[in-house]
């Protein structure tokens, strides 16, 4: 048998009790927050705490309409889980004491790889609305884009957002003359590109408005009376407000795949494209682009960028994953025609790492309608705060010191 080997004692830690001296710098009490936005705000340190904040503030259906996507969401878990199965691949020992996260996106500048995306019934997420994006959006240096379908109309918009890159998304309708209104509209309040949408020839299904009833604007129901004893800022705000109203429609009373499947166009072809074309002379975006086939097909047609996207997960569910789809539509059409990319964004290492693989930049949409609801336009600056921090340690992280540095070589598509 071996012995067991021994030990000496430990040696007796001397005790005693703390001078208030050396206590004192350690007690950091903070100041009461009276600011309930900036309390708030204060917790949000990613854009899932933004979510969280939102959900709480935000009666459920509005939420829903904002967070959900179609029929199992299986395309927008998809698309996050992607980014987050990702590898980055830093470089070390390079200088990065100097972060440039300036870029170029449809031929103008933009201080940071993303713009704001164009998002549906802004208004009702919180009364502020696009003016609010919009203006953030000029503040930090990046393009914002209003949806057919916002709350703002477009003169209404450049009034309140002079100073910022303003982009027009567009819906087709059935109704080319309406269309064509919409454009010249756009044109006349200095909008700089047009982005035809693409990928809506009927609504999707989007279960959750179905099962909360969502109607636009919302409907005062038993459902809804008794949702506003929970939420009374938002309906203080809903209805001390002006009316919903639409930045190419005067009014509509039904649900979001009513409106879709009355107005939209389902018989949208490349000649429509090519009629777009000619009646537009800025830079044309064609968003919804799935496949390089098509990719190359619209390019042909006309178009001077795509946005590789599924519509956020809300059109075909399991549709493909947009981070996927881009390197094939970058080999394809990159040479000829800018790739920007949207659905799943979450954070700013989610923009870079779509950077890397070739995008020109990003379109984030549902990150700042959470900060929308969680704190208005504060919440929107909180967010861009976050994603400008968020980008730049990613790329001192990666060893790259700017934009144009990004390569394939720094991420990995893992599985």
């Amino acid at each position: 048998m071996t012995s067991r080997p021994e030990y000496p004692a430990p040696a007796r830690t001397a005790r005693r009790l703390p001078r208030p001296a050396e206590l004192r710098p350690l007690l950091r009490l903070a100041r009461p927050e009276p600011d309930p936005v900036r309390r708030r705000l204060a917790r949000a340190h990613t854009v899932a705490d933004l979510r969280e904040i939102a959900r709480r503030r935000t009666p459920r259906a509005v939420f829903d309409y904002t967070d959900g996507a179609a029929e199992g969401e299986v395309s927008l878990d998809r698309a996050r889980a992607v980014f987050a199965a990702l590898e980055f691949r830093p470089s070390v020992l390079r200088d990065v004491s100097h972060i440039d996260t300036s870029t170029t996106m449809l031929g103008g500048p933009s201080a940071l790889p993303f713009a704001f995306a164009p998002t549906g019934f802004t208004r009702m997420m919180h009364h502020a609305g696009e003016p609010a994006v919009a203006r953030v959006a000029g503040r930090i240096g990046v393009p914002h884009t209003l949806s057919t379908m916002g709350t703002t109309s477009p003169e209404d918009l450049a009034t309140a957002a002079p100073d910022t890159r303003r982009w027009f998304q567009l819906y087709l309708w059935r109704d080319r003359a309406a269309s064509q209104e919409i454009v010249r509209r756009a044109a006349a309040a200095g909008n700089e590109a047009i982005m035809l949408t693409v990928d809506t020839p009927v609504g999707g299904a989007r279960l959750r408005d179905a099962r909360n009833g969502l109607t636009i604007p919302p409907a005062l129901t038993a459902r809804t009376l008794f949702d506003m004893a929970r939420h009374p800022h938002w309906w203080l705000n809903l209805l001390s407000t002006e009316p919903l109203e639409f930045a190419a429609l005067t009014s509509w009373e039904g649900t979001v795949a009513e409106l879709i499947d009355s107005i939209f166009d389902p018989a949208l072809t490349l000649d429509d494209l090519t009629w777009l074309r000619s009646t537009w002379n800025g830079p044309l975006v064609v968003k919804g682009v799935q496949t390089a086939a098509d990719a190359r097909r619209v390019v042909d047609a006309g178009a001077d960028a795509v946005i590789v996207s599924n519509h956020g997960g809300r059109q075909l569910d399991r549709a493909p994953v947009p981070l996927e789809t881009l390197p094939s539509v970058v080999a394809e059409v990159g040479g000829e025609a800018e790739v920007l990319l949207d659905t799943g964004i979450m954070s700013g290492a989610d923009i870079v790492a779509a950077v890397a693989l070739g995008a020109s930049g990003c379109l984030v949409g549902r990150a700042y309608l959470y900060a929308l609801m969680a704190g208005g336009e504060r919440g929107v600056e909180h967010l861009a705060t976050m994603l400008t921090a968020e980008i730049r340690r990613t790329m001192a992280l990666l060893g790259v010191s700017s934009i144009k540095e990004l390569t394939p070589d720094h991420v990995r598509l893992r599985g």
